[in-house]
């Protein structure tokens, strides 16, 4: 199945913050419950002991991903972690919500572009069910940004370019229907815009059938990390995990260096 970068509804500049908030609170939910992200764990600790700062700086946090349920499985291994939430469109009010439940994680208030990351920002940069948003073009200048600035980078994703992948996307207006009663904090605006009128649910089946066909495969990223200029001053690790009845997709590259 032939890459497809067609538009996502919460990529676009024009595009509500309301409903874009709805819908990355919705996904925030979702990895927190479900633990999305355990098979990382190894890695993402592998990855801390190996920098040089006990810090995450999470790119394209959206509304704190599945960190909360994160923070709480590499404490036990990192207790000096602190994790530093950051995203080109920042949802303040989820990014103080996840705080609220952990006083080792901040965030940035200003815009942050994964391409082009402030220098005061140092730590491990990761990046959890967001790198398909970008480009090929886009996604080298991630990479690029990181090799340049020497900080070791992962990156996550949940859903890959495959049939099985897409069907299961095209399950997630019932998943959104029958989870939103119980995502914190309660809004009246999410209910109306979830069963009233439905339209979280059907951005995010687009969005998340968009995300199949946008994700990249195994090869793809090891491309994208030949035509890095300095890709052979770090070690990459790029696979495939097994999780539950789906996949998680990992880059991760670290300086000879360190």
């Amino acid at each position: 199945m032939a890459r497809l970068h067609l538009f996502e509804f919460e990529d676009q500049a024009w595009f509500p913050d309301f409903l874009r908030d709805y819908m990355t609170a919705f996904l925030q939910f979702l990895a927190n419950t479900t633990k999305l992200f355990k098979p990382a764990i190894p890695i993402l600790e592998e990855a801390l002991r190996s920098s040089a700062s006990p810090t995450i700086i999470d790119l394209g946090s959206g509304g704190g991903g599945g960190l909360i349920w994160i923070n709480q499985a590499l404490k036990n291994s990192i207790p000096d972690l602190t994790i530093v939430l950051t995203d080109l469109y920042p949802n303040l009010a989820a990014f103080e919500s996840t705080r609220a439940k952990a006083s080792n994680i901040e965030f940035v208030t200003a815009p942050v572009d994964a391409r082009n990351i402030p220098v005061n920002l140092v730590g491990l940069r990761t990046q959890f069910l967001s790198f398909h948003h970008f480009k090929p073009v886009d996604a080298q200048r991630i990479l690029q940004d990181a090799v340049d600035a020497e900080s070791p980078i992962a990156i996550f994703e949940a859903q890959e370019r495959s049939l099985p992948s897409v069907l299961a996307m095209m399950l997630s207006p019932i998943t959104v229907f029958l989870v939103t009663p119980f995502i914190r904090p309660f809004t009246v605006g999410r209910i109306v815009f979830t069963y009233l009128i439905p339209l979280v649910p059907l951005f995010v089946l687009w969005d998340g059938v968009v995300s199949s066909l946008r994700t990249y495969s195994v090869s793809e990223m090891k491309n994208l990390v030949a035509g890095i200029n300095g890709s052979e001053s770090y070690d990459w690790k790029i696979g495939r995990i097994r999780s539950g009845p789906g996949a998680i997709l990992y880059l991760w590259g670290r300086s000879k260096n360190d």
